[in-house]
């Protein structure tokens, strides 16, 4: 509801930056370091996700060559032709703890996943991140940046008058929801829990989580001011996220 304008006809990870949703631009992400296999946990306007890819036309983002007739087209590359995409339907209300155990079945055979919000980009080394869960013998990880500095902590008695304001401290670090998981995650959650609220806490009195932080480029796409910020960086060539350049 914070997009305003767009809320209300596609799912958040369908706005656009540019002429890409921020969804293809987070799986070209995750291709250019070699995890093609997607599953994508549909819930609002799911039909906007499955129409984007059924109607994919390469043609449309890249160079190509057709005879005088347009019945020949031959583009110079592919964007997505190594990808292979599921599309469950999760539910309309479900949360993110839900929709995660609704795909389970389809993770039959894969020791590690990755798991993601869709709705943030960055420029974080995946595969040293990928590297650092291996050497760790931990269930779960998720990524942790700083903050926005706009954001302000605020004090209060019970009576709610503000007894201190301040910006949130340098020191305090964020889960950015970027995650790597082993299948033995879906023992710490049952049916109907929150991701990180039941099941990290279990992970955690088992001493079974870690965090890997990260001090580069985050950034997420909450409200209209974060989509006309993206939008000003991709006008300026200021796209750190994209790494495959």
């Amino acid at each position: 509801m914070r997009l305003r304008d767009y809320s209300d006809e596609i799912p958040k990870p369908m706005v656009n930056i540019g002429d890409r949703p921020i969804l293809w631009y987070l799986m070209k992400y995750y291709s250019h370091f070699g995890i093609t296999d997607f599953i994508l946990c549909l819930g609002y306007r799911g039909d906007a996700i499955r129409q984007y890819f059924l109607n994919y036309n390469e043609c449309m983002y890249n160079d190509f060559v057709m005879n005088g007739t347009g019945d020949i087209i031959r583009p110079f590359k592919s964007d997505i032709k190594d990808w292979k995409v599921t599309f469950v339907d999760t539910g309309l209300n479900a949360n993110i703890g839900q929709r995660l155990y609704a795909v389970r079945k389809y993770l039959e055979g894969e020791d590690v996943f990755m798991a993601n919000y869709s709705d943030a980009l960055t420029d974080l080394p995946l595969d040293k991140y990928i590297d650092f869960f291996r050497q760790q013998n931990k269930t779960a990880s998720f990524v942790s940046v700083h903050p926005n500095e706009s954001f302000h902590v605020v004090d209060s008695d019970q009576s709610g008058s503000v007894t201190n304001i301040q910006p949130v401290a340098k020191s305090v670090r964020i889960n950015c929801g970027f995650f790597i998981l082993r299948r033995e995650f879906f023992d710490y959650i049952n049916d109907g829990e929150e991701l990180v609220v039941e099941p990290f806490h279990r992970l955690i009195a088992n001493n079974a989580l870690v965090t890997y932080a990260y001090d580069g480029f985050w950034k997420c796409m909450d409200t209209f001011k974060d989509k006309r910020e993206f939008d000003e960086m991709h006008v300026r060539g200021e796209r750190p996220w994209v790494v495959w350049t």
